[in-house]
């Protein structure tokens, strides 16, 4: 059965202020790796939104031989990227899902900052109990 194996959360101007891993990343063991991964898929995003022909959110769905990657952009810019295994179907819902966490329990907090990088405990606890962790 195809699982996920991260969540990134990138802010508007393309820095990362979250991840977690769920799996093994293939061939990452790195936080840099994480930052060029994801700061390459923030500019192809704003570049594929742009020279789309017609009005377009920027890549929405990447799929490779070995995995997948699903974006959700909020109103606001920020990224929401899941990766997981090839055959993972839509993640729309559990992407949605997500965000309510963040909005419910990263932004309602008055100590967080914006673009700043995410440190909740009970986003996390959420996130856990969406999101199996496998070794």
């Amino acid at each position: 059965m195809p699982r996920i194996l991260a969540l990134f959360i990138i802010n508007k101007a393309g820095g990362l202020i979250f991840q977690r891993l769920f799996g093994a990343m293939p061939q990452t063991t790195r936080g840099n790796d994480y930052l060029r991964l994801l700061s390459t898929f923030h500019s192809l995003h704003t570049i594929a939104s742009r020279v789309s022909p017609v009005p377009s959110g920027g890549i929405e769905v990447l799929e490779a031989d070995s995995f997948k990657i699903q974006c959700f952009q909020t109103p606001t810019g920020i990224k929401f990227v899941l990766f997981a295994e090839t055959g993972m179907g839509q993640m729309d819902g559990l992407l949605r899902q997500i965000y309510e966490f963040y909005a419910d329990f990263v932004l309602k907090n008055p100590f967080y900052e914006m673009d700043q990088v995410i440190k909740s405990e009970y986003f996390d606890a959420k996130l856990a109990e969406v999101i199996p962790t496998s070794a």
